[in-house]
């Protein structure tokens, strides 16, 4: 399978954040994320492969606030390596038990929430006490899975396709640390 060239891309996109307007953004969110944990242990799961790079700049501005986490990972998508979601696949599961924990997951964008909807019921249904959600970024357009929103909320992205710092175009630019959007 051939790929579209990142540079292609990266030659007509805008850019929507900047490195430090992200780095800003997540220390902001890791002071809030300290209050409401103090004195807890939460289960930090992040969500792979998007939420790699995110869920570990947070994590690092959390333990210089204080706060420990246990860490443990998931990784389900819609997306594999294609732009339009379909039906939900379960590539890794956590392997830390949920019951009675504070669990907060990590992801990179929050766009209409079908994938962490079904997270969230997940780690209820394993007898997580609390499940909440740190993202990134969040597309605002109004065509969320009813009732779910980011408890923790980086950064408004238009509802265009955005790539970089953890989202990827094609499977490609995870690792840009800017966000950018193509077209209009």
């Amino acid at each position: 399978m051939s790929l579209p060239p990142l540079a292609t891309a990266l030659a007509g996109v805008d850019l929507v954040h900047d490195r430090a307007s992200i780095e800003q953004a997540i220390a902001a969110m890791a002071v809030r994320i300290r209050n409401d944990y103090a004195g807890d242990l939460p289960v930090y799961l992040t969500v792979m492969q998007g939420g790699l790079p995110f869920a570990a700049q947070l994590a690092l501005e959390l333990g210089a606030r204080g706060l420990d986490l246990q860490f443990d990972y998931l990784h389900a998508t819609r997306y594999g390596s294609g732009t339009r979601g379909g039906e939900i696949a379960w590539k890794h599961r956590p392997a830390t038990p949920l019951r009675g924990r504070r669990v907060l997951l990590v992801d990179d964008i929050l766009d209409e929430g079908i994938t962490l909807a079904a997270v969230r019921a997940w780690c209820l249904g394993e007898g997580a006490r609390e499940v909440r959600i740190a993202a990134l970024a969040v597309k605002r357009h109004g065509r969320c899975v009813p009732g779910l929103c980011a408890d923790y909320a980086g950064l408004d992205v238009p509802d265009r396709y955005v790539f970089g710092y953890g989202m990827d175009y094609h499977e490609q630019g995870r690792n840009l640390p800017a966000i950018y959007a193509i077209g209009d």
